[in-house]
């Protein structure tokens, strides 16, 4: 998992990669794409830190 995820989501990771390996999908880009699922699902879980822009400030 990437570097400063949740270890809750890390057997989440292992299902995705897997699947995508079964389904024969992103070939030599399981991590890649399932990183990709899990960190999209941490957004919008609210989990991640967000860094807001003050434009103008």
């Amino acid at each position: 998992m990437a570097l400063g995820s949740n270890p809750q989501r890390e057997p989440e990771y292992e299902n995705v990669k897997k699947e995508l390996k079964k389904d024969h999908r992103y070939r030599s880009r399981e991590d890649e794409v399932a990183a990709r699922v899990i960190n999209k699902q941490r957004k919008q879980a609210g989990e991640t830190k967000r860094k807001v822009l003050l434009a103008g400030l």
